[in-house]
């Protein structure tokens, strides 16, 4: 019996379709068939003729392209989407046919003329992801391509994408802006300025990754509370996971001097960790060790790392304040391993993840009752549920707000010291419940507790927004983004400024960070709220409509009237008057 080899090729392949198609054909069925051929006819099918691409099929309002060449395919998406928002000049923003694009690199099986498999699948999937007009491809498209041509390619981060086995890491792709042009080097700061990056996992098993990234994130939490050290919050250090990238040039992009890397080796009920701290100005690595002991040590070898630390780059430190920072956070390693879970999954910004989360951490809270920052980031669950427009247009049952407040009040009772359990009780004892009062103090006191957490400053401006403060709140959100330049969900920050300007009158400062915001999460209701409505004040009606034409797509069932529980600024009568007015002026209905 003779086998029958299946052929496969390495290939690019984009996939693209309509945005917003449906509704499309529902406003004039024949004109926008019309035009769609007439895109087709005289802009992507010569495009990609002239880079070499072959159409494999077109399927309605979409179409899959293989090319030989990486370059080829991405520079077809970039003329492609240029030459449609040329055409698109000539066309009422309503009737716009906008491509969104997702480009992949892999292995694809030959069947005649059509293609399969994961290289397909992911490109499919990266197509979905995109905005209207927008191109995302995948980290081995990036690799590819990044020196080659005039782009930047802005980092959305590790994406669980549907039927795809493994997360893929996915890039934004932006044309004409060199990296060099979009990231200044950051001065240094006045004291010793560290970021420790993400640890590999070394346990030959990738369901252990969260258990690495915890540990990354206790040690950052641990030197954050040292008042003489300046220390890069976890988002942004965890913006260079996976890949490899010189020191020096994270030293830069971040404004450190020093970076601390390493790995952790989980194997039955034994923990290795190592690690190496690296003065970025010279190379040289000024300390390194291994630290190895049972599951159950694991606190200490924790402390073990952030002493030595301390001990290279702060050596004047008291050994009170070296004490008070290696605090166990909880006796129990069951719940431990329950809230480096939680963790992982809030920090996802999903609604799926969300829910994940608040499991997690309330399995943290049944083994250990005592454990105040699982209470705190329990609450925080549904601050970011609400924040995330995930709780629905109706606002939050009177159930929820009382469990909200039952975590958040229980997180501060436990931890009256501990700086993550206090603002993220603050915030959401501010957001959800309504407590303004309380929310602020407890902020407050988180900054004063632990003046390094970009937590505390983050949440702490939300709070001076919903209290009136869009000044106070514009200097928390700028020392979040300092001690956060590389946030991967840098769009919370860039909304927040955005608020504080419109808040304070500034339309034209807020439509820029607004703008700025859905470029990072192109979905994010808020930020499309904010730009729609400050385009509309700061009078570039044509700007609000796009705006309006992106909201109205993103969420068809959004209109004036149920629009209070979907954005923060709303705390406020007067920024909802605002916003609402401005929304008007777009042309958002009631």
């Amino acid at each position: 019996m003779i086998e029958q080899r299946v052929e496969r090729k390495l290939s690019a392949i984009l996939a693209a379709d309509v945005a917003g198609f449906s509704r499309l054909v529902g406003i004039d069925e024949e004109g926008t068939l019309a035009e769609l051929k007439e895109l087709r006819r005289d802009a992507l099918d010569p495009t990609i003729r002239e880079h070499r691409g072959r159409i494999v099929k077109i399927t309605g309002d979409g179409m899959l392209v293989q090319f030989v060449s990486v370059v080829d395919a991405v520079r077809c998406a970039v003329e492609v989407q240029r030459q449609i928002t040329e055409h698109n000049t000539k066309t009422p923003q309503e009737k716009r046919i906008e491509f969104r694009i997702g480009i992949n690199v892999g292995d694809v099986i030959i069947d005649g003329d059509d293609i399969y498999g994961d290289g397909v699948n992911v490109a499919a999937r990266l197509e979905a992801l995109s905005e209207p007009g927008g191109i995302c491809v995948s980290v081995a498209v990036r690799d590819q391509v990044r020196d080659r041509l005039d782009l930047t390619f802005d980092d959305v981060g590790q994406q669980q994408l549907k039927n795809i086995a493994r997360p893929v890491r996915v890039f934004r792709v932006r044309p004409g802006e060199t990296t060099s042009q979009t990231t200044p080097v950051l001065k240094l700061p006045d004291k010793p300025s560290i970021a420790v990056l993400p640890f590999q996992n070394m346990s030959g098993d990738l369901e252990q990754d969260y258990f690495a990234d915890g540990m990354v994130e206790e040690i950052i939490t641990a030197l954050s509370r040292f008042r003489q050290l300046f220390v890069i919050a976890r988002n942004s250090s965890f913006a260079y996971k996976g890949r490899s990238v010189d020191v020096k040039q994270i030293g830069r992009e971040l404004g450190v001097r020093y970076v601390l890397e390493g790995s952790v080796r989980k194997a039955a009920n034994r923990v290795r960790i190592t690690g190496q701290l690296i003065d970025v100005s010279t190379g040289a690595h000024i300390w390194a060790d291994r630290s190895e002991g049972a599951l159950e040590d694991i606190f200490d070898l924790q402390d073990r790392v952030t002493g030595s630390v301390v001990g290279a780059i702060a050596p004047r430190l008291e050994q009170a304040e070296i004490d008070r920072s290696t605090r166990k956070p909880t006796e129990s390693l069951d719940a431990y391993d329950y809230y480096l879970r939680g963790l992982a999954a809030v920090h996802q910004w999903t609604k799926d993840a969300n829910k994940e989360a608040v499991y997690h951490f309330n399995r943290a809270i049944e083994l250990d009752p005592r454990f105040a920052s699982a209470y705190g980031w329990a609450a925080r669950c549904y601050s970011q549920r609400k924040a995330g427009g995930w709780a629905g247009y109706e606002p939050a049952t009177a159930q929820e707000i009382a469990e909200a407040a039952r975590l958040a009040r229980r997180a501060v009772e436990l931890g009256p010291d501990d700086a993550i359990a206090l603002c993220t009780a603050g915030i959401a004892l501010a957001y959800v419940v309504g407590d303004l009062e309380d929310g602020e103090a407890f902020t407050d006191r988180a900054l004063v507790l632990n003046p390094n957490l970009f937590w505390a400053w983050l949440f702490s401006g939300w709070v001076k927004l919903l209290l009136g403060s869009p000044e106070v709140a514009s200097e928390r959100f700028a020392r979040a983004m300092r001690l956060s330049p590389n946030d991967t969900t840098v769009f919370g920050l860039k909304d927040g400024l955005a608020t504080a300007h419109f808040a304070s009158g500034r339309y034209t400062e807020a439509l820029s960070w607004a703008k700025a915001a859905i470029r990072e999460k192109p979905a994010f209701i808020v930020g499309i709220c904010m730009t729609a409505a400050s385009a509309a004040l700061a009078g570039q009606l044509s700007e609000a409509e796009r705006a309006i034409a992106s909201l109205r797509q993103t969420e068809p069932k959004l209109c004036i009237s149920n629009l209070r529980e979907q954005v923060p600024v709303l705390g406020r009568p007067e920024y909802f008057d605002k916003l609402a007015e401005g929304l008007r002026k777009a042309g958002l209905p009631e």
